[in-house]
């Protein structure tokens, strides 16, 4: 009787960077890449909620190593980049989900909190996919997704610092995908709407009966979730989508249809 065959997991065989992997959308997203195949580095600024990833995930047979890192010093991410070709050879994806929040009438926003918002967000996503293509361009391909925002699709009140930030996002990702497709490189974007995190916890705070307002407004009627959010990074990180570059993909629920 012949053996049945075992379908391959989608992401066996590649490398994947995960920025912004201790909680929330980055950690829930390393775990589907975990499942995906995927050999996995993990980045953020704090050491013990990664490491505990970490664990977790290489206890259940996975290839996983992890760095701290702040993505809005060059030189860090340069290290972490490099910190991942040493230990395992290449780098074949990255998911850049690494961000910070700021509530406020654009008018209340300080300039510190302004200037540190543009920081992690905007400089910070520059900054990976800057270290990524240097390794990517040698190996003469690879798949970077980075994290923006149905906020980063349309406006709305209260939250002006972070949605410049996330309409950044959508800028650098459309022209990335111009400036390295030439290389075999694919540059895409996730925009998601509420997605249960602590993020979204912050904002629930922040702007009271906003995120209740969004999910009462999508055509699903609830919030996302992480592995959601990561399922679709998986997608686009395999050779699924390989003919998929410059898309900035909702998953909303339906809220921007």
């Amino acid at each position: 009787m012949p053996q049945e065959m075992t379908a391959r997991p989608p992401l066996a065989g590649t490398v994947v960077l995960v920025v912004g992997a201790s909680t929330g959308i980055g950690a829930d997203t390393a775990r589907v890449l975990a499942a995906d195949g995927a050999a996995l580095m993990l980045v953020a600024r704090t050491e013990e909620p990664l490491a505990a990833l970490a664990a977790d995930l290489t206890s259940a047979g996975h290839d996983v190593a992890y760095t701290t890192g702040d993505v809005a010093d060059a030189a860090s991410v340069a290290g972490f980049v490099d910190a991942t070709v040493a230990r395992f050879g290449r780098l074949d994806g990255a998911f850049n989900s690494a961000a910070t929040t700021q509530a406020g009438r654009l008018d209340t926003v300080t300039e510190r909190d302004f200037d540190r918002i543009m920081a992690v967000n905007v400089k910070g996503t520059w900054l990976c996919i800057r270290e990524e293509v240097r390794v990517m361009e040698k190996q003469g391909a690879g798949s970077i997704v980075n994290m923006s925002s149905i906020g980063g699709l349309r406006g709305s009140s209260g939250m002006g610092a972070y949605q410049a930030t996330k309409h950044a996002v959508v800028g650098l990702t459309r022209t990335a995908a111009h400036d390295f497709g030439p290389l075999g490189i694919r540059v895409n974007a996730i925009a998601p709407g509420p997605t249960e995190s602590p993020m979204l916890d912050r904002t629930r705070l922040a702007v009271p009966g906003g995120v209740e307002a969004r999910i009462a407004a999508t055509p699903l009627r609830r919030a996302g979730t992480g592995e959601q959010v990561g399922a679709t990074a998986a997608f686009l990180l395999s050779d699924r989508s390989s003919h998929v570059s410059g898309v900035v993909l909702p998953v909303d629920g339906g809220f921007l249809a």
